[in-house]
């Protein structure tokens, strides 16, 4: 019995093949003749890696600033012993033993927890809590800083975190549909890059980077061309 499929994936294909692979540029250009919904989806770049996941030592993570932002307004609270410096800096909640506890308690109304290193003592505590969200501060991912203003002004910015799932996948956010071709495609580019070059040293032979796909919230996927990510 044919698969069916939906009215929004039927206007789809009536722009392109998607059973074809396309240059990034081509396939940014692609998803922005797609059908819109009524609210500003998300565009995402969808990897799928050849590393082991099963192996701690070939993890995949890693951070990269978006030239031109992500397009979503990021909460951001800071785990500190001075949280009147982290609020001037732009934190949206900040401080130490009363936030740990509102958060020990199940709120996790934000997107990224930053910790200076000295409260990062005991911030591992909540581990269980943040871990996972995917919200446990991080040395690699930059959200471990005693530069708290700069953390705070990299992730408000539009830096974002990817990490690899227990399936060896990555997907990474990389701006919204109201933004032009050229603000996704430069974005898109930024983060192919980065990921290309989190491959861990432990990985040997074969493709590090075995697919990867541009779709936003409600379209279909857009398969990118191996040219553009083969050298990873």
């Amino acid at each position: 019995m044919a698969k069916k499929h939906s009215k929004r994936y039927n206007s789809a294909v009536k722009v392109a093949d998607l059973t074809k692979d396309y240059p990034l540029k081509e396939a940014v250009e692609i998803l922005a003749k797609f059908p819109k919904t009524k609210f500003d989806e998300t565009v995402e770049l969808s990897f799928r890696l050849g590393v082991d996941a099963t192996s701690g030592e070939q993890n995949v993570r890693g951070t990269t600033p978006l030239p031109n932002g992500s397009g979503k307004k990021v909460r951001v609270i800071v785990f500190t012993d001075d949280p009147q410096k982290a609020l001037a800096a732009g934190a949206d909640e900040a401080g130490l033993a009363e936030l740990m506890k509102k958060v020990s308690e199940g709120w996790l109304d934000f997107d990224v927890a930053i910790a200076t290193t000295e409260a990062m003592k005991q911030v591992r505590t909540l581990a269980r809590v943040l871990g996972p969200k995917g919200l446990m501060p991080n040395p690699k991912a930059g959200t471990v800083t005693d530069d708290v203003a700069a953390g705070i002004k990299a992730v408000k910015a539009g830096r974002v975190e990817f990490k690899m799932d227990k399936t060896a996948n990555i997907g990474v956010g990389v701006g919204k549909r109201s933004f032009t071709t050229a603000q996704i495609l430069e974005n898109a580019a930024v983060v192919l890059e980065a990921v290309g070059k989190a491959k861990p040293n432990t990985f040997k032979g074969g493709q590090f980077i075995k697919s990867v796909t541009i779709s936003s919230s409600m379209s279909p996927s857009v398969k990118v061309a191996s040219t553009e990510f083969s050298k990873y």
